[in-house]
């Protein structure tokens, strides 16, 4: 029996290792499947078939969920060009521009007005009040809604505007919500609201549910007011967690003509998960009329993009950056793109300062996220821990550009997610982002060279390992 598994293990292990060798893009994301693969029998080949095959590049692999979505992006993709990116002033800005409108065909938007919310409290306090004030329809899209507080009080708040004839659509991941009591989502069906998961478990489709995860938190108002950011339907921002306290999260309010560019991304979606395509209604297409004074651009991505749309953003911000870049994340597993860019900006003189948190809600992404802590300070990099949990997600250069929204700096949110950032080109809101960062830096603790080496060897092994296994995060 012995001999019959390790010949079963060997076949496995060929088959797996011929794929990485062929397909893998990274050689040390590469390196680590192999050993997974070769030193876990079984379960390492299958967790590189759920989380480790480069479905971009191996055609069999690509499930007909991913082919549905990229034939639906061909086929609405607008013939127009990036035309307002000349009012940019910056060169930087305009390269960045360019790039997320040729891999997304979002263009530069104009005249907008921008709040951002610096909390979940504010956050759900400026939703509510939009939600109540709606007149047509309401469009929300979250990763995770949970039981509680804040799901009780936004399903009162549906059921009257049902009450008042509004539309209402939800959207939700298979898997993030899936805790989610299965009586409140027939409560909601009962009262008019059209309630559908991204993704579901279903036969034939069970890599890509497990696997690509819808990570965007959406909200569209009469296609007037947009929201978007890193903020559930979840009692965690207002109720103290055991361990973690109240989580503090970054999210943006939208009125102007981005918002017809985030709800095209919510009207995808939809798309995706109903086959009902609402784009082509004119009640769904408000023309825009706005007279902000906040220029953005909204940035979407997921394995239906031929480029891995968000890193390249990142990417971008980092090498374009003059004099400072700024991270505020919960969850940092940068790629070896993304952390020797972090190196190369840093040694060439830009200041480069990472506020995360000391502790968060999974012990393997924390004991990952310091792992890569000793080069980042050798090069100079400034890393400051907070001692209450964060799960912004907000990157911004040289005050002048800022990205908030959904994407965390690992390898899920690049290649995996499907995410979504507001782009944010104003000096005014990117100043105010930075005050409310260097008031957060200030109360945090900063990490030292020096302190960071002297931590116990129990430390360093359980960051190797857990560096080791951050393909499966």
């Amino acid at each position: 029996m012995y001999t019959i598994l390790l010949s079963i293990h060997l076949v496995l292990f060929s088959w797996a290792f011929y794929n990485i060798l062929y397909f893998g893009v990274k050689p040390s994301k590469s390196l680590s499947w192999i050993l997974i693969t070769l030193l876990f029998p079984f379960m390492g080949v299958f967790a590189f078939i759920l989380f480790g095959i480069n479905r971009r590049k191996i055609k069999y692999f690509e499930l007909k969920e991913a082919k549905k979505r990229k034939d639906y992006i061909e086929k609405n993709r607008k013939n127009e060009k990036n035309k307002n990116v000349t009012v940019l002033r910056s060169h930087k800005a305009s390269k960045i521009s360019n790039l997320i409108f040729n891999n997304t065909n979002l263009p530069l938007q104009l005249n907008n007005d921008v709040v951002v919310l610096k909390s979940g409290k504010e956050t759900f306090e400026a939703l509510f009040k939009a939600i109540k004030n709606a007149k047509s329809f309401i469009h929300l899209q979250y990763y995770i809604i949970e039981n509680g507080e804040i799901l009780n009080n936004l399903i009162n708040l549906l059921e009257q505007k049902r009450k008042e004839n509004v539309e209402v659509r939800i959207l939700y991941d298979s898997i993030g919500t899936f805790p989610l009591n299965k009586k409140t989502i027939q409560h909601l069906k009962e009262i008019g609201v059209k309630i559908y998961p991204e993704t579901p478990f279903k036969f034939g489709s069970f890599l890509f549910s497990l696997n690509y995860r819808n990570h965007r938190k959406i909200a569209i108002i009469d296609n007037e007011i947009g929201f978007t950011g890193g903020v559930n339907i979840s009692d965690e921002y207002i109720t103290e967690d055991t361990n973690l306290g109240i989580w503090q999260d970054a999210h943006v309010q939208i009125s102007g003509c981005a918002v017809a560019d985030l709800h095209d991304t919510f009207l995808k979606d939809y798309y995706y998960a109903t086959d009902i395509d609402l784009s082509q209604k004119e009640k769904y297409n408000k023309v825009c009329n706005a007279d902000g004074n906040t220029t953005m651009q909204i940035v979407s991505s997921g394995p239906d993009y031929k480029q891995p749309v968000v890193m390249q953003q990142y990417l971008s911000l980092i090498n374009l950056a003059e004099r400072s870049i700024c991270v505020l994340n919960p969850y940092f597993i940068p790629t070896y793109s993304i952390l020797e860019a972090f190196k190369i900006a840093a040694l060439s003189g830009v200041k480069v300062t990472l506020l995360l948190p000391k502790v968060t809600d999974s012990k393997m992404a924390t004991y990952s996220m310091y792992s890569y802590f000793e080069g980042l300070l050798k090069a100079g990099v400034d890393i400051y821990l907070r001692d209450d949990f964060s799960h912004s997600k907000v990157i911004f250069i040289d005050d002048e550009i800022a990205s908030i929204g959904s994407t965390n700096f690992d390898c899920r949110s690049f290649e995996h997610n499907y995410e979504l950032n507001a782009l944010i080109f104003d000096k005014e809101i990117t100043s105010e982002i930075s005050k409310e960062f260097n008031e957060r830096k200030n109360l945090a603790t900063k990490v030292t060279l020096e302190d960071f080496l002297n931590r116990s060897n129990k430390q360093k092994t359980l960051e190797r390992l857990a560096r080791f296994l951050s393909p499966l995060l």
